[in-house]
C-alpha cells in the first residue's frame, strides 16, 4: 500500500506518501529508540538468505484479494471465503506468467475460528498450488481502518479507492497489552502450521507499520500509534521465529530516506535488522526506483519490491518491470483483479470520489472482473518476460 517520495495526488495536504492501498500520510517523527533487533533463534545469516533467494525463480505477482472481497475479513471468513472466484482468478494469473501472490491476513479471523482459519489457508495454498502460485503471506497491517469488527462487512463507498480495508491488529488491541497473548498466539499458530510448508514462499511480518493514515483514517488512529508498534514488532518477528519457519521474514520499508542508517527513520532500521530479505515498496518512476534500488543493495541481503505499479503516479509495468528484473528483484504490484477493493481507482479519490467520471487512467490492477485485461500490452510484456526466464531455468 504504498511509499516513498511520490507524487502527492491524494487528499488534503496533509498527505506525505502514497500508499498502494491507500494515499499515505506526513508520519510524523519518531524519536523513541528502536527496541532490540536480536530474535530467538536469530535473523537469517546473509550467506542463508542469499541461498534461499538463488534457489527461487524470478518471482513475480501481485498483492491478491479476490474481486468478491472488500477486505481481509471478507477474503478469509467461512460465509464469504470464495474458492471458485480465487481458483478463476490465479488461473488469470498463472496464463501471465505469474508465480507467487502477496495475501493479506488477520487475526481477527484467526481469533474467531482458529482451526477453521487454518483449514481455509490450507485449501488457498491448495489453489495457489494447482496454478504453481507461492504466496507470501502478511501477519499484520497498519493501512486503512484502525476498526476492524468481523461478520458482515460493509459495501464500497462508490468512487473511492480501498474504502473497506481493515488494519490489523486494531486500535484496541494495539492499545491493549492484555491482547498481546491473543496476538502472539496468531502469529504462532498459523506461522507454526505453515512452517515448513514449501507452498508458501516468505512471510511479511507487518506492513508498513508506521503508517498514519494521514488522508483517511487519521482522526481514528490511537495516540503514540508509531511508538506502540514500535514496541511491539520485534515481539512479533520474535514469535514468528519461535516457529522456525524454513521460509524467510521481511518487513517492507516504504517511505523516507534509506541511503545511510543515519538517515533511516526508527521504524525503518528495526524492520531492515529484523528481516531476512529486506522487501520495500516504490510507487515512482523508474529512476526513483532505481535509486531506492542502490539504496538498499548496501545491506547485501535478497531484495523483494512487495508493492509497485501505480499507473497514474509514474509506476507502470512498462517502466518498473525491467528495472526489476535487471536487478534480480521479486516483484510483487499492486492488485490482479478489478473488484470490491476498487484499487483500480486513484487515491485521490478519498478527495472527490470517482462517482461521475472513470479515471484516465486506472491506477492498480491487471484484469477486469471477466477476465479480460486492462491493457494487452503489460499482459504480453509480463508474459514476455517471466517466460524467458521459465526457458533460461
Amino acid at each position: 500500500m504504498s511509499r516513498v517520495s511520490r507524487f502527492v495526488l491524494v487528499l488534503v495536504a496533509a498527505l506525505g506518501t502514497p500508499t498502494a492501498a491507500q494515499a499515505p500520510a506526513t508520519t510524523p517523527p519518531q524519536t523513541a529508540a528502536p527496541a532490540p533487533s536480536v530474535a530467538p533463534f536469530g535473523r537469517w545469516p546473509e550467506a542463508r538468505a542469499a541461498a534461499w533467494y538463488k534457489a527461487q525463480p524470478w518471482l513475480v505477482g501481485a498483492n491478491y484479494t479476490p474481486a468478491t472481497a472488500i477486505n481481509q475479513l471478507e477474503m478469509w471468513q467461512a460465509d464469504t471465503f470464495d474458492p471458485d472466484r480465487i481458483d478463476r482468478e490465479l488461473g488469470w494469473a498463472e496464463d501471465i506468467g505469474m508465480n507467487t501472490m502477496r495475501v493479506f491476513l488477520h487475526d481477527l479471523v484467526w481469533q474467531q475460528d482458529a482451526a477453521g482459519y487454518k483449514s481455509r489457508i490450507d485449501r488457498f495454498l491448495a489453489i495457489a498450488d494447482k496454478h504453481h502460485i507461492r504466496p507470501m503471506l502478511v501477519l499484520f497491517d497498519s493501512v486503512w481502518d484502525p476498526l476492524p469488527k468481523l461478520g458482515k462487512q460493509h459495501e464500497p463507498t462508490p468512487g473511492v479507492h480501498n474504502s473497506g480495508w481493515v488494519q490489523g491488529p486494531g486500535a484496541q488491541a494495539l492499545q491493549d497489552p492484555s491482547q498481546y497473548p491473543r496476538l502472539e498466539a496468531y502469529v504462532t499458530g498459523v506461522v507454526g502450521a505453515f512452517a515448513n510448508d514449501p507452498r508458501v514462499v516468505a512471510w511479511d511480518v507487518w506492513n508498513e507499520p508506521d503508517n498514519t493514515n494521514g488522508g483517511s483514517y487519521k482522526d481514528k488512529e490511537p495516540a503514540g500509534k508509531q511508538q506502540l508498534v514500535l514496541a511491539l514488532l520485534p515481539k512479533v518477528f520474535a514469535w514468528a521465529r519461535t516457529a522456525k519457519p524454513a521460509q524467510p521474514l521481511t518487513s517492507g520499508v516504504w517511505q523516507g530516506d534509506w541511503s545511510t542508517d543515519a538517515k533511516m527513520s526508527d521504524m525503518a532500521r528495526l524492520q531492515v535488522a529484523n528481516s531476512d530479505v529486506i522487501s520495500f515498496h516504490n510507487y515512482d518512476a523508474a529512476p526513483e526506483l532505481e535509486k531506492r534500488i542502490g539504496w538498499l543493495k548496501r545491506f547485501n541481503r535478497p531484495l523483494l519490491c512487495t508493492e509497485y505499479m501505480a499507473r497514474g503516479n509514474g509506476s507502470t509495468f512498462a517502466s518498473s518491470l525491467p528495472v526489476l528484473e535487471k536487478h534480480g528483484i521479486a516483484a510483487y504490484n499492486w492488485g490482479l483483479v478489478a473488484g470490491k477493493t476498487q484499487t483500480n481507482l486513484p487515491w485521490d479519490s478519498w478527495r472527490k470520489p470517482y462517482t461521475d467520471r472513470e479515471p484516465a487512467v486506472w491506477f492498480h490492477e491487471v484484469f477486469r472482473g471477466d477476465g479480460t485485461p486492462y491493457r494487452p500490452d503489460e499482459v504480453a510484456l509480463l508474459k514476455r518476460l517471466t517466460s524467458a526466464h521459465r526457458k533460461a531455468a
